[in-house]
């Protein structure tokens, strides 16, 4: 197994505390991969096999599991008498009441718990009611740059130089399964077609019971087509009344929210730096995965700026970060990561190709009048000298920080 370390060492950290780590993310991300190497981590401490119970409840012979009371039946009845006993259900919110199973386990601290789910929300809201305060969440995406190219050294004979591997990424993202058919272009775009269809019927129209799933279909083209764009749902509703189609605003909105929480889509809110304060509309949008938004509108070399901000966002999502996009005056920051007391502001461009360029991104930067780390990323290899404290790097260079 490839070591996905980044996950491996939040889970670890939190074996045998009393806490249920919930192992969360967009379906096929690799959730189901990390619980089982959670599983060989521990059998290498010396766990014996009768201390694991390990349950898929996608799996048709485990469909009886769905019930809360049956689930729980089932996993007491499999429990040794005496010692630690470790607990992994892979994708937990396809049984009702699944919270209360759990929580009940917790409380008689024998029991320690793995879980995962696909969908943003099982965590909030009365769903979660029964285990407040006593989970952890990790959060799993698609395989950031750096993790790409660990699984192409480990899993492949090929030889491929960074840059190579960049553009492969850049046109069919980072969905572990695409090393199954690496050597295929033809394969790798049925297996992101497949599971694109996946992730919008199982998680999006059947989870939100989506009666209009054309609509859907056309707002999340919208989304993907607009990428790193700011936009809000009576965007869509202008866009869509110009195809002479007339959805109502709040039916958009759940749709977008729908996609959201099904993890196909990420959010940005605005961040008006000034004030220090989260704005509440005209956010930005970005797709969990390039392979799946170019399944759906195709690789577009004009799209390169859209692409590159996205692909940032979505490693700083990976590296912990939470992401805004900074109003600062009339100008606008790219991205504002925050996580406890670090933020870093920076700038997302395709090439710094003249002066003019140069002085709109370092401009924009320095207009921000605090001390935090600011830094503009693009595809030029040779740096631009800093200005100010405003540092320029290669951006393949930027994902590959601390690999």
């Amino acid at each position: 197994m490839v070591q996905r370390d980044i996950y491996m060492r939040h889970i670890i950290r939190w074996k045998n505390k009393p806490v249920i780590k919930v192992i969360t993310g967009v379906r096929r991300c690799g959730k189901s991969y990390l619980m089982r190497m959670t599983v060989e981590t521990l059998r290498r401490e010396g766990i014996a096999d009768e201390a694991f119970i390990y349950l898929n409840l996608e799996l048709f012979d485990n469909q009886h599991l769905l019930v809360a009371k049956e689930l729980y039946d089932h996993i007491k009845s499999n429990t040794p008498k005496t010692g630690k006993v470790y607990v992994f259900i892979d994708e937990v919110q396809n049984c009702v009441g699944w919270e209360k199973v759990t929580a009940s386990l917790l409380a008689e601290e024998r029991f320690d718990i793995y879980l995962t789910g696909s969908n943003a929300s099982m965590l909030s809201g009365d769903l979660a009611t029964n285990i407040a305060g006593r989970y952890i969440e990790i959060k799993v995406y698609p395989l950031s740059f750096s993790e790409y190219i660990d699984f192409s050294e480990q899993l492949t004979d090929r030889e491929m130089v960074k840059d190579d591997l960049f553009n492969e990424y850049l046109r069919y993202g980072g969905f572990p399964g695409l090393f199954t058919v690496i050597d295929d272009d033809e394969a790798k775009r049925q297996y992101l077609s497949s599971l694109r269809d996946t992730v919008v019927l199982r998680d999006t129209i059947a989870r939100h019971d989506v009666r209009d799933v054309d609509l859907l279909e056309r707002v999340m083209a919208y989304s993907f087509d607009n990428i790193a764009q700011t936009f809000s749902s009576a965007t869509v509703v202008k866009y869509l009344k110009s195809m002479n189609i007339s959805p109502s605003p709040p039916t958009v909105a759940s749709y977008l929210n729908a996609l959201i929480d099904a993890m196909i889509l990420g959010k940005a809110s605005r961040y008006d730096i000034k004030g220090k304060k989260i704005m509440q509309r005209m956010e930005k949008y970005f797709v969990c995965d390039l392979g799946i938004r170019h399944t759906e509108i195709g690789y577009r070399d004009n799209d390169i700026g859209q692409i590159l901000e996205n692909v940032v966002f979505n490693e700083l999502l990976i590296r912990g970060y939470e992401v805004f996009v900074g109003k600062e005056g009339s100008r606008e920051v790219d991205f504002i990561a925050m996580k406890a007391e670090e933020r870093i502001y920076i700038q997302v461009t395709y090439l710094l190709a003249t002066e003019e360029v140069i002085d709109r991104e370092y401009r924009t930067l320095l207009a921000v009048g605090d001390a935090y780390p600011k830094l503009v990323l693009s595809m030029d290899r040779v740096p631009i000298g800093p200005r100010e404290g405003v540092r320029h790097q290669y951006l393949p260079d930027f994902l590959l920080n601390g690999r």
